[in-house]
């Protein structure tokens, strides 16, 4: 390939789709909309009455202490250090006070004015110093807005659900979730049925985010509406299954344990759909496990789903969980497992459902040592009271 060809190609694929209306809505939206992002908060009416040329200082001077303010303590330092060592270059380029002719404004007339002289090519490197500030800032005002309306959208997902402990005879059941981003795709859902069994389910979407959380709530959406159809758990979760194979992309699917706990007989029916195996922790220190009934939903249209029961007996325990508690890795790469959760169970199988899920949260921290993790964390207990003697 020609180097004039090489060139033509490099042209080509960093101004593919750039139109002039790009450039002009950089300057008459993007930069406007960043300004104004930044200045939120500051009274305007105490520059009212300044001249232009103290006006404009302070508020550049505003836009910049907002700007630094919002970056994080390392990212901050970083800039901060990026804008020293410039300013250390600018001022290394001057070459001092030399007398400059400037045109007056009538043809043929200059004035000669002392001026600061800097090394050829200094305008230029300030020219694109500012263009790339520019751009960072346009960058940092689009991430904070967007994580701002992330901020909402976790709220709202947060909202969607049950917060407390439902309690119903000597039944508690409680759960808890912490995201990996701001908003993820585990769910979990607590719903009294009007002839008072109780329904207890818990799933987790492929992926973490928003594409994730777009989906949960779907799933969650639909979920409701077919439990308000009064369905037993294997075809409520075909149903569900099919819409999710027709509303939602072919690369995502949901593991799901969708179950109706009886509060009368400690029958629990459930359906399993790929989710990880719930730990049912009986009074006496043994587990049981609740293995998969079906496959994961969104995967085949058709697939078909089996009932499977159990019977909870007094001071029985039945955890569910995301895979992201057992996958926690440690500094070494070591995963929690499922036997580091029958651990945190059983030193704190005397708490309420609340204070447990808490706890084997706290474990999953604790064994991972770091606030951040790769998977959304979700639990969901319930407890069946042990009979008083």
């Amino acid at each position: 390939m020609r180097r004039s060809d090489r060139a033509r190609e490099v042209f080509d694929t960093y101004t593919r789709d750039l139109s002039g209306h790009d450039f002009q809505r950089l300057f008459t939206h993007d930069t406007p909309d960043a300004y104004n992002f930044f200045r939120r908060g500051v009274d305007e009416q105490s520059y009212a009455g300044l001249p232009v040329w103290k006006r404009l200082p302070l508020r550049l001077r505003q836009i910049f202490v907002a700007f630094t303010l919002k970056l994080p303590a390392a990212r901050r330092a970083l800039y901060i250090g990026a804008l020293i060592i410039a300013f250390i270059g600018l001022v290394r380029l001057f070459r001092g006070i030399a007398p400059v002719y400037v045109p007056f404004g009538m043809p043929f007339l200059q004035v000669e004015l002392p001026l600061p002289v800097w090394a050829e090519g200094t305008f230029a490197l300030i020219v694109s110093f500012l263009l790339i500030n520019l751009l960072v800032l346009l960058e940092v005002a689009d991430r904070l807005s967007l994580k701002g309306e992330l901020e909402v959208a976790r709220e709202i997902q947060l909202a969607m659900l049950p917060t407390g402990t439902y309690e119903a005879g000597d039944v508690a059941v409680s759960g808890s979730t912490r995201p990996a981003n701001t908003v993820g795709g585990d769910f979990y859902d607590v719903l009294p049925l009007p002839d008072g069994r109780i329904i207890v389910t818990l799933g987790d979407v492929a992926g973490k985010g928003s594409p994730a959380a777009l989906l949960m709530a779907l799933l969650l959406a639909v979920l409701r509406t077919l439990v308000d159809e009064r369905l037993e758990p294997a075809p409520l979760v075909s149903r569900l299954n099919t819409q999710i194979c027709r509303h939602s992309p072919a690369s995502r699917f949901i593991t799901l344990f969708y179950g109706v706990y009886e509060p009368s007989t400690g029958i629990l029916s459930y359906v399993n759909a790929g989710q990880n195996p719930p730990l049912l922790r009986r009074h006496s220190g043994s587990y049981e496990r609740l293995m998969c009934t079906g496959v994961a939903l969104g995967m085949f249209d058709h697939s078909e789903f089996d009932r499977a029961t159990t019977r909870l007996d007094p001071g029985d325990l039945l955890v569910l969980y995301s895979d992201g508690i057992t996958e926690a890795e440690d500094p070494a790469g070591q995963p929690l497992e499922e036997a580091g959760l029958q651990r945190a169970i059983d030193v704190h199988c005397r708490s309420s459902p609340a204070e447990l899920g808490a706890r084997v949260i706290g474990a999953v921290e604790a064994h991972a040592r770091e606030p951040r993790f790769a998977d959304d964390l979700t639990i969901l207990i319930l407890e069946r009271a042990a009979r008083r003697t």
